[in-house]
């Protein structure tokens, strides 16, 4: 008998999680940049919380359709929602958060 995966359903807090950072860094970067005049590179928190949030639900897509066999395209496919969109995302946040919060980190003489 095989029993519900309660560890993958676990795992899903973990990007649920990291896209909430990403949408929280981005508000606050959209405050931050209505104040300085800003270009408006906090989208770029969205897209990358977006690009989580994909994973995060190929996650769960997979955790209730694990009857299903895939082929080599299908699996590759998988692969990709499930481990790179994530990555992408993460890849974006950082980059942006660099680019709005990197002030932060200047020396002050």
């Amino acid at each position: 008998m095989h029993g519900f995966d309660w560890t993958g359903l676990l795992g899903l807090l973990g990007v649920g999680s990291i896209a909430f950072a990403l949408v929280l860094l981005g508000r606050l970067s959209q405050r931050l940049g209505q104040v300085t005049n800003a270009a408006p590179y906090h989208t770029g928190f969205y897209v990358g919380a977006f690009l989580v949030s994909v994973g995060g639900a190929a996650r769960l897509w997979h955790l209730f359709d694990s009857g299903h066999t895939a082929d080599l395209h299908e699996t590759m496919l998988w692969v990709l929602l499930y481990n790179g969109a994530p990555a992408l995302g993460v890849t974006i946040g950082v980059i942006f958060a660099w680019r709005y919060w990197s002030w932060l980190l200047a020396e002050r003489d």
